[in-house]
């Protein structure tokens, strides 16, 4: 990646016009071929950018460009369409260049898979007596998250969300019409589990008889001292 620095105007030419007035702005040149600018605010948004695939020409400027005070040009093709950014470069205060390598990509915590995880470790979280049958219980229709028994013996159908809506209700209520149909499990009640659950959900989930449970995630890994709460 190249980081370059430096006073300079942009123009967007193609599809569409769009001009950037001479700035000091951030240029970001990747190894996929895309180039970005950036401002010193407007979060992580860049004010105009050239997505991949996309080649890059520096040149110097015209004798017209020369007499405003421009040292370079970068011309910044677009491969698929006649798309191009044109940087008229000033003065340039910074350029360095970095090999980052392969990014091994976002590593998301609090997935629905850990929460799978340690709720069928933490199976009495549902209530006292509940007993793991399995992760993943396969059905016709996909695979139920868990399925588990409670204290009575009974069948529970356990299907867990980040954040539950009403599509996540849907969703377990058919693996319950599924699940009620074989008679070594039947009857199937079943539990809806989410960190959130959007009230829409919670209303549907009481209408067709199955609980919610607010998971604490925190808690579940113990990062969260429940103990030292003072509410």
């Amino acid at each position: 990646m190249r980081l370059v620095i430096a006073r300079c105007s942009v123009d967007y030419v193609g599809r569409l016009k769009a001009h950037l007035p001479l700035a000091t702005r951030l240029l970001l040149v990747k190894a996929d071929g895309s180039v970005l600018v950036h401002s010193d605010g407007g979060s992580y948004k860049p004010l105009n950018w050239m997505s991949p695939p996309a080649s890059l020409r520096v040149s110097p400027p015209d004798d017209t460009d020369v007499e405003v005070g421009v040292i370079e040009q970068w011309t910044v093709q677009s491969a698929k369409t006649d798309d191009r950014l044109i940087i008229n470069i000033h003065e340039q205060l910074h350029d360095t260049s970095h090999e980052l390598g392969q990014d091994p990509g976002l590593i998301k915590d609090g997935v629905e898979a850990d929460l799978q995880r340690l709720l069928a470790e933490q199976i009495e979280t549902l209530g006292t007596g509940f007993s793991l049958i399995r992760r993943e219980y396969f059905t016709a229709i996909g695979p139920v998250d868990i399925l588990a028994r409670d204290a009575d013996g009974s069948t529970v159908a356990i299907e867990l969300k980040r954040r539950g809506d009403i599509d996540g209700v849907e969703q377990l209520t058919r693996y319950l019409e599924l699940l009620n149909r074989d008679p070594l499990l039947a009857p199937v009640r079943g539990i809806f589990a989410a960190q959130q659950i959007k009230p829409q959900a919670r209303v549907l989930a009481t209408d067709r008889g199955i609980d919610c449970i607010t998971l604490d995630y925190d808690a579940m890994r113990g990062v969260d001292d429940i103990e030292s709460r003072l509410f």
